[in-house]
């Protein structure tokens, strides 16, 4: 509908704007690509690596005879089952040069009655958790030949226990980390391309000119971008759900109202990418410069447990990490949607901050 003076409505402008910008995104073959099959090779990746183990084992060679392993009671053999992949050999030799190029985590040998556990230092934290836990196996054996001895049974026992659900796999924790890197990516691309590239063909110059509004124009875009977040958030989850037995827990739906949130603010880093850079190709490659750092640096591949304090410090004020964190709260931890409240407020902060920055850099023409 028409407005008496030959101006479009808004809503309609707004429509046609938004179908417009669509189908041209799913023209946009490398678009497609990016934003939907790229982010799910990585799922279809993980979750082929982790559908089949809920946690690694410590990969352990047996040389010769170990009385201590050999002769563990019952409820103590499953429990150093759970814990280690065990091989055996009879060359000394060949099982501390597997240790030492990484095939196995240690290497043990019986000498009378010492254990002699032989690791790499090359891998510091898994080997101190590989002494640990061989001299908690050593302890309890004392302790169980004490007891017999002495007909004493110990006062405590140990029970372990998970926190979480046991239909909670491995794929569960790296869902939410992944889609908060494909959202991020497509979000911050697609905002600095599109900036460019109608820059570039004066398409910016055009619109300024014709009867529709500057908001109308950016809300269309917008609303395009936060479709696209919720057809990858879609596909993800189904995907998940029907290859890789995803399940969700908590205030799970929170991860929307987190993830629209999500999606404005790398719009904004795009649209700072698109407003600095004086290229399409520019645009997307400082895009790519501010999000694909921030991915490694967030959770969004592998956990930060292990990293310095000072690099985890770091990782606190990027907003993929409070993405991440937020999604995997509500959809895996069980948390209640309050969870989800401080990270969206952070987000949204960062996003008008960003956009702030962006509009004051932004011109209509490359010159």
């Amino acid at each position: 509908m028409s407005s008496t003076s030959g101006r479009p409505s808004s809503r309609s402008a707004f429509v046609a704007l938004s179908v417009a910008i669509f189908k041209g995104f799913l023209r946009d073959k490398g678009a497609v690509f990016f934003a939907l099959v790229f982010p799910l090779m990585f799922l279809v990746l993980f979750g082929g690596i982790f559908s089949d183990q809920d946690q690694s084992k410590v990969d352990l060679i047996q040389v010769g005879d170990v009385a201590l392993v050999d002769d563990l009671p019952e409820g103590a053999a499953e429990a150093f089952a759970d814990t280690f992949e065990v091989t055996t050999s009879d060359d000394l030799a060949d099982a501390l040069e597997q240790v030492r190029k990484g095939d196995a985590d240690v290497a043990i040998e019986q000498r009378g009655d010492e254990l002699v556990a032989h690791y790499t230092q090359t891998e510091q934290v898994k080997s101190a958790i590989t002494q640990g836990t061989l001299r908690a196996f050593v302890d309890a054996t004392n302790v169980a030949q004490l007891a017999a001895q002495t007909g004493e049974q110990p006062a405590y026992s140990f029970e372990a226990v998970s926190v979480e659900d046991d239909s909670l796999t491995a794929i569960q924790f790296v869902t939410p980390g992944l889609l908060g890197w494909a959202v991020a990516m497509s979000a911050s691309f697609g905002a600095a391309a599109t900036l460019q590239g109608w820059r570039q063909s004066k398409l910016l110059r055009r619109l300024q000119l014709s009867p529709v509004s500057t908001s109308t124009m950016v809300g269309a875009r917008v609303a395009v971008t936060i479709a696209v977040a919720l057809i990858q958030m879609a596909i993800f989850l189904g995907l998940g759900s029907v290859a890789f037995g995803l399940t969700l827990s908590g205030s799970w739906w929170m991860a929307i109202p987190t993830l629209v949130v999500g999606t404005l603010c790398f719009m904004a880093i795009g649209l700072l990418a698109g407003a600095i850079a004086k290229t399409t190709e520019g645009a997307v490659n400082m895009a790519n410069f501010f999000v694909l750092p921030m991915a490694f640096l967030s959770g969004s591949f592998f956990p930060l447990d292990a990293a310095p304090a000072w690099l985890r410090a770091f990782s606190n004020v990027l907003p993929l990490k409070h993405l991440n964190e937020a999604m995997l709260d509500v959809m895996v931890r069980g948390e209640g949607p309050s969870a989800a409240l401080v990270p969206i407020a952070v987000l949204a902060a960062f996003a008008i901050v960003v956009t702030a920055v962006a509009a004051r850099l932004f011109r209509w023409d490359t010159a």
